[in-house]
C-alpha cells in the first residue's frame, strides 16, 4: 500500500461515507504493518476542499447563527457548525500526514489516530443531526480551515496553526457553549448534545498535545524558539487572542501550553 497515493485519494474522495470507509480500510492496514512510504512523493496542491460538492460555502460571518438553542433550527445550525469543523478536521490530520514526508512513524501514527478519532466525532454530532431531520450539507458553510491548510505549507507553521492555534481556540469555544447550553430549560436533545461537546472537548486536548510535540519538533529541526510562535498566528491572525478572558487555561496547560504563552495570550499574569 502506497501511503501518500491511497491519503491522496481519501483526501479528494468527495462522498463522506465513502472517505470514512476508505480510510477505515487504509488505517487497518497501516495498523497490519502494511504501508509502503515513498521518499520522493510530491503532495497535491488541492484547489478546493473536499465537501465543496456537498455544502455551500458563505464567507464565515454569512455562516446561520445558532443563538436560540431551545428551537429545532438553532440546534441544527449548531450542530452543524461543529460537524463542519470535525469534517475539516479529518481532511486538516491526513492532510497533515500526507503533506510532510520523511517524518518518524510517531509522527504519522499520531495524525491518523486524530483523523480517526475526529470522524468519531463526525458521525457522533451527525447522528444527532439525522434525529432532528437533518443531514451534513444542509446549512452554509465557511472554507476558513481549509484555507489555513492552503496557506501553511511548511511543518512548523502547520503545527502552530493548526493543532496550536485552531484547534486549541475550540478548547475555549466549547466550555462558553455547554455554560450556554446549562442555562437552558433541559430537553433529551440538549443533554445528548451536552454529551457529544464533552467527548469532544476531551479528546481534543490531546490532539493539541499532539500538535505541541511536533511544533517543538520542527522548531528544533528548524533552529528556532518556540516563540516563534506568537509570529506565526500574527502572521495569519493579527490580534489572534481577542478573548483572553475566556482562555481554558486547565485545557491549554494540558495541552502543552507553558505558563509564559498563557500569560501572553491573556496579555496579564494567569499562572
Amino acid at each position: 500500500m502506497n501511503f501518500y497515493k491511497e491519503l491522496e485519494l481519501i483526501l479528494q474522495t468527495k462522498s463522506p461515507k465513502e472517505k470514512i470507509r476508505r480510510f477505515n480500510d487504509f488505517y487497518a492496514h497501516y495498523k497490519a504493518g502494511n504501508a509502503v512510504f515513498e521518499t520522493e512523493y510530491k503532495a497535491k496542491e488541492f484547489s478546493e476542499p473536499s465537501y465543496s460538492v456537498i455544502c455551500k460555502t458563505v464567507p464565515p460571518q454569512d455562516v446561520p447563527k445558532r443563538t436560540n438553542l431551545t428551537t429545532k433550527e438553532g440546534q441544527v445550525n449548531l450542530l452543524h457548525a461543529i460537524a463542519h469543523i470535525e469534517y475539516s478536521a479529518i481532511d486538516l490530520a491526513l492532510d497533515g500526514a500526507y503533506r510532510f514526508t520523511n517524518m518518524p512513524k510517531k509522527y504519522y501514527d499520531d495524525w491518523l489516530e486524530v483523523a480517526d478519532d475526529e470522524i468519531r466525532h463526525f458521525l457522533l454530532l451527525e447522528e444527532l443531526l439525522h434525529e432532528l431531520g437533518s443531514k451534513y450539507g444542509d446549512v452554509e458553510v465557511h472554507n476558513a480551515l481549509f484555507e489555513a491548510s492552503q496557506r501553511t505549507q511548511t511543518l512548523l507553521e502547520r503545527m502552530a496553526v493548526v493543532p496550536r492555534y485552531l484547534e486549541a481556540n475550540g478548547l475555549d469555544a466549547t466550555p462558553m457553549i455547554l455554560q450556554k447550553i446549562q442555562r437552558m430549560p433541559k430537553n433529551t436533545m440538549l443533554e445528548k448534545i451536552t454529551h457529544a461537546l464533552h467527548v469532544i472537548l476531551d479528546e481534543e486536548v490531546s490532539h493539541v498535545k499532539k500538535g505541541d510535540v511536533w511544533f517543538e519538533y520542527a522548531c528544533e529541526k528548524e533552529g528556532v524558539n518556540k516563540d516563534v510562535y506568537f509570529e506565526i498566528i500574527d502572521k495569519y491572525y493579527p490580534q489572534g487572542f481577542l478573548r483572553p478572558k475566556n482562555l481554558n487555561l486547565e485545557a491549554r496547560k494540558a495541552a502543552g501550553f507553558t505558563c509564559n504563552e498563557l500569560n501572553i495570550m491573556a496579555k496579564k499574569e494567569v499562572c
